[in-house]
């Protein structure tokens, strides 16, 4: 376990001092809940202390001797590199440990009658939050996002304590460095007792061409009151400047009490400005809810979207189609940390990776192992960086002692459901991937648990192709085709050079590689190019990264051999396989630098 004396000061206020300068932290205004309704950022000035308190949850327990930050944060990026830190080579040696935070917050008298909910975008991980001493549950995963109904434990008028308890301290528990801690951001959910619910709007754009596209917006809405509720739902479409595109002829419901209803609106825009690679145009969908209060309609909700309107189509004749053109997927892959800050999603450093991406000609990015922060994603939507979005590193059968397969069983379909739900209206968001080299890959259990990933994510979006990556480490390929039959693109790791004769066996699959190594890039760009089967080539890896300490190292005869799970390579605490160091810097060899060359002329 870390604890506090181990933090050095002086490194504390070098970083945050370096943060500034750089222009990395975030900014972001709050909306003002005082209307009645809205979502507001829920980051600053919360209390902070390393180590275990069991009465830390109790609004009465004394923290004025703890350290006062704001969110996203890391601690893990703040202690001591150590080589027996439990993390191991895996963590970066970075320490992991027990923390706790606590926010005290007023909530208005005049709230009562509405509902407010709190959402943590990210908390690695096992964390279990409190609101005035009362335990509203438990996340194990600390990638994907989750929030909790605070109403019925509030004290209206006077002040509410959040705390939270995150345990990191069972090592080793990923591949690679997670970070530890709110290293995402918390937002406050003000709703009416009828409302949009959380992740509730979903828009997709069915039919695209230059002339006409059809939008179509999906808003669940739900109602906690006691009666029946007359609602009109209405929506405007505005383009990035602001201006009127569409909008669509108000639609009344009524909605029982304790129900759900999903509306469906379809909205045509005349001459739409596409999203696409080089001109990644968005729009915004404004929604609202109003009710019938005689001859009132006082608006319950408002709610505004941001989406592309652009097509995707997958086959073996044409490979991957945007907007009706082929596209060949120069991509990268990607872990969620920034470097010297850690895990802390900031939105400027996170949208610093996209610019990197971009700059360095790629234009897809997979973002391995496990779901990315919202605040990627916006940025690939506003730059033009397609994306496979990952959900999980394994299954049932675990790659450490610790990891998500304690897990999978039990929460699956919640994570699983996290990530789409989240993610399915963002136009980047091109495929949806559900692991990585799965152990269990060679039983016929996991063709089962293929198929019920996909199922799941097929109800919630059907839009988009589901893949995973695979690989093998001995002769056996072959037997991998009634797994690869239940994904809708196979995802190879390292195993292009069987892309021909696999298509010759299986002339159905589309194919794409999902990591490869930076010394194959001419040959497997040579593979992408000449089949339009295969669509797209992503390296590992295009930006550096934390843990798996020294795998992409370079060594002198006569300094220690092997990778980071064979033997303690300490004090390497990155990657060192980066197309991009952590510093932003392109780090290529002369070999990959060719490579790059004729990849980017291929695109102009």
């Amino acid at each position: 376990m870390l604890s506090s004396n181990k933090l050095s000061s002086n490194w504390r206020h070098y970083f945050f001092a370096l943060l500034l300068c750089w222009g990395l932290v975030s900014q972001v205004n709050a909306q003002n809940l005082q209307q009645g309704f809205g979502h507001e950022l829920f980051d600053n000035a919360w209390h902070f202390a390393l180590g275990d308190y069991s009465d830390a949850n109790n609004p009465g327990f004394n923290d004025r001797s703890w350290r006062i930050l704001d969110l996203p944060h890391d601690w893990s990026i703040e202690g001591k590199i150590d080589k027996n830190n439990p993390s191991g080579s895996a963590g970066g040696f970075f320490p992991t440990g027990i923390g706790w935070y606590r926010k005290t917050f007023k909530v208005p008298e005049d709230w009562k009658g509405k509902q407010l909910s709190i959402y943590f975008e990210g908390v690695y991980m096992n964390s279990e939050v409190f609101i005035n001493g009362h335990s509203l549950g438990i996340h194990p995963y600390g990638f994907t996002g989750f929030d909790y109904d605070l109403t019925p434990y509030l004290k209206f008028g006077g002040d509410n304590l959040i705390a939270v308890r995150v345990d990191n301290s069972s090592q080793v528990n990923c591949r690679w460095y997670t970070g530890s801690g709110i290293y995402r951001h918390v937002w406050l959910d003000l709703k009416n007792p009828v409302h949009v619910k959380h992740w509730g709007v979903y828009i997709t754009t069915p039919k695209v061409s230059a002339e006409i596209a059809t939008v179509q917006i999906e808003t669940s809405v739900g109602n906690t009151d006691k009666q029946v509720h007359t609602v009109i739902v209405g929506t405007t479409i505005v383009d990035t400047r602001g201006r009127h595109a569409a909008t669509n002829k108000p639609m009344t419901i009524k909605i029982a009490p304790g129900t759900d209803t999903a509306i469906i609106q379809t909205i045509e825009v005349q001459r739409p400005r596409l999203w696409g690679l080089q001109s990644p145009n968005l729009y915004t969908a404004r929604i609202e809810l109003t009710t019938l209060e005689g001859n009132r309609k006082p608006s319950l909700q408002q709610i505004e979207k941001s989406f592309g309107i652009r097509s995707i189509q997958f086959t073996p004749s044409k490979g991957f189609e945007l907007n009706g053109q082929a596209v060949k997927l120069n991509g990268g892959c990607v872990h969620h940390d920034n470097g010297c800050l850690g895990a802390a999603a900031y939105d400027r450093a996170e949208e610093r990776k996209v610019e990197l991406l971009k700059k360095a000609g790629f234009n897809a990015v997979r973002t391995a192992h496990n779901p990315p922060s919202t605040a990627f994603l916006n940025a690939c939507d506003r730059l033009g960086l397609l994306v496979i979005d990952e959900a999980f590193d394994g299954w049932r059968t675990g790659k450490n002692k610790y990891d998500y397969a304690l897990y999978f069983d039990k929460w699956w379909k919640k994570d699983l459901d996290a990530m789409v739900l989240r993610d399915r209206s963002h136009p980047s968001v091109i495929m949806w991937s559900i692991g990585n080299e799965i152990i269990e890959r060679k039983e016929p259990q996991a063709v089962k648990t293929a198929k019920m990933l996909s199922d799941e994510i097929k109800r919630m979006d059907n839009t988009r192709p589901v893949t995973s990556a695979m690989t093998t480490w001995d002769k056996d390929w072959e037997i991998f085709d009634p797994l690869m039959a239940v994904h809708d693109v196979a995802g190879y790791n390292y195993q292009l050079h069987r892309a021909e004769a696999d298509h010759a066996r299986v002339p159905s699959r589309i194919i794409v590689q999902t990591e490869s190594y930076p010394r194959d890039a001419y040959a497997n760009w040579k593979l992408v190019e000449s089949h339009p089967y295969i669509i797209g080539d992503f390296v590992w890896t295009s930006l550096d990264y934390l843990g798996e300490s020294g795998i992409g190292r370079y060594y002198y005869p006569g300094e220690p051999t092997g990778e980071p799970w064979e033997r303690n390579l300490f004090p390497w605490h990155g990657s060192y396989c980066g197309d991009i160091d952590m510093m932003g810097i392109e780090n290529r060899s002369p070999i990959t630098e060719v490579y790059y060359i004729v990849i980017n002329s291929s695109f102009t």
